[in-house]
């Protein structure tokens, strides 16, 4: 426990700058995502077990829209089955919600660059003309 402690004071150390919180919530939830992974297979990284339940096989990158901006996170992946963090899955709601705007103002006959527009202004990085007819 001391240990993990002195890792999280010198992360704290060498982050420093504007985006020290962003950085740090990045970093946390990595570790986070790491915990998941490690209990979904059974095994640490690199650790040789017999009750291993799947291989990890890199990472794949997700942003993550929050307050603090748009998190970039590496999302571990496995050779077999899948892996999706517990966190993420309230974001399926906004999706849903940003989905409905979409066809609302597309139904009342707004334009697709406007559109794209108002997508903008709510804080994502925009929305394609085909995205918008879908």
């Amino acid at each position: 426990m001391a240990n993990d402690s002195m890792v999280f004071m010198e992360r704290l150390k060498q982050q420093g700058g504007g985006d020290f919180l962003r950085s740090l919530v990045e970093s946390v939830l990595a570790d986070l995502m790491e915990c998941e992974v490690t209990n979904q297979i059974g095994a640490d990284r690199h650790e040789r077990n017999g009750d291993r339940q799947a291989y990890r096989n890199g990472y794949r990158d997700r942003t993550l829209h929050s307050r603090l901006g748009t998190l970039e996170l590496q999302v571990p992946k496995l050779r077999s089955g899948t892996y999706f963090p517990s966190f993420l899955e309230p974001r399926r709601l906004a999706e849903q919600a940003l989905a409905a705007v979409v066809q609302e103002a597309w139904i009342n006959g707004v334009s697709t660059r406007k559109v794209d527009e108002l997508v903008q202004a709510m804080g994502m990085t925009g929305i394609s003309k085909s995205q918008v007819s879908e």
